[in-house]
Formats: C-alpha cells, sequence, structure tokens
C-alpha cells in the first residue's frame, strides 16, 4: 500500500507540471522572432545611405558594412564595367541602363532613408566575395525590401545557390510587376 501511495504522489507531481510545460511551449512558438516576424530593438541595424537599387550601407553591429540585397538585380546606377557588359547584354544603350538604374536607386531611397532601423536575415552564405553582408533587409514595419523592389518592377531576379531562401516569392512578385507593367517593366 505504501508503494503504490508513492506512485500515485509522483504521477499527480507530474501532471501539475504538464500544464506550466504547456504554456511555457506555446509561449516559445508564438514568440515574434519563431512566428515569422522580426522584433525590431536597440540591437537593429541602421541605414547609412541607398549605394544603389540593390546595395546600402548599414551601420551592422556597431561596423560600417556594404550590403548586398539577395535575389534581386537592378540596372546599374553609374557607367562602370558591369553597366557596359549589360548593355552589351540586353543591346541598350549604356545610357539608357544607367538612366533606369538611377531611377532604381531613386525608388529604393523612396523606402529607406538614413538612420531607418533594418533589420538583417541572412541565408546560407553571409558575405559574397568582394566581402559584402548578404541579406534580406527588413524595414521597421516588416516589409522585405528586397521584395518590394521586385514587386515594384525595379529589380530582375538573381538568385545564387546557396542563397535560395525566397527564390518562389521573389518569382510571384517579379511577375506581378511584368504583367501589370510596374516601375521599368512600363519602359520596355
Amino acid at each position: 500500500m505504501v508503494a503504490n501511495r508513492k506512485f500515485h504522489t509522483r504521477l499527480r507531481f507530474s501532471w501539475r507540471v504538464v500544464p506550466l510545460f504547456f504554456i511555457f511551449s506555446l509561449f516559445v512558438l508564438l514568440s515574434p522572432t519563431q512566428s515569422g516576424q522580426k522584433s525590431y530593438d536597440q540591437r537593429s541595424d541602421v541605414v547609412l545611405r541607398v549605394v544603389d537599387g540593390d546595395t546600402l550601407t548599414i551601420n551592422h553591429n556597431g561596423r560600417k558594412e556594404s550590403i548586398r540585397l539577395i535575389g534581386i538585380d537592378t540596372p546599374e546606377s553609374k557607367s562602370n564595367k558591369k553597366a557596359r557588359k549589360d548593355a552589351m547584354r540586353s543591346n541598350e544603350d549604356l545610357r539608357t541602363i544607367v538612366s533606369l538604374g538611377k531611377e532604381a536607386a531613386q525608388f529604393v531611397k523612396t523606402l529607406v532613408h538614413p538612420g531607418d532601423p533594418v533589420f538583417i536575415e541572412f541565408d546560407r552564405q553571409t558575405r559574397d566575395k568582394y566581402g559584402r553582408l548578404l541579406g534580406y533587409v527588413y524595414l521597421a514595419d516588416g516589409t522585405m525590401l528586397n521584395e518590394e523592389i521586385v514587386r515594384a518592377g525595379y529589380a530582375n531576379l538573381m538568385t545564387y545557390p546557396p542563397n535560395v531562401k525566397y527564390q518562389d516569392r521573389f518569382l510571384r512578385a517579379y511577375h506581378d510587376a511584368r504583367d501589370n507593367n510596374r516601375g521599368l517593366w512600363g519602359k520596355y
């Protein structure tokens, strides 16, 4: 009889712990970082400047860093080697390419400004061969900048494995922009 009583005492104790464990688990699962929402606090990065349509300069962990937006490619906003290469590949005039690049950069400047807090999400690689950070940039309202630029029609898709986390999402935004002649697509 004494052994039986010890068993019931242990059983009762474990059942008291289960509701607490369940509530704690629910709290962890529904926390902002687990539910897909981004948290913005004093550890957020800060925009220093918009370099062009797909590159920003930010303050990241107390250091000035360039960040290349993953998954997208905007026209070059300056006459350089890549702009000349893009002009040859697309049979467009170099001045046209640079003009479109400036328009894309101007659009990005309407979305993000120096001093704005941003949250950076990294994919498989955190840096490119030039040492720039590679990331998905989220604005303070939770909007993903990369996707917004594509959706507005100011970027082509540029996916390089292994950084392919949102390629399907970007593809839908790209088709939507092209189908509705948004941004640069209204110029062609």
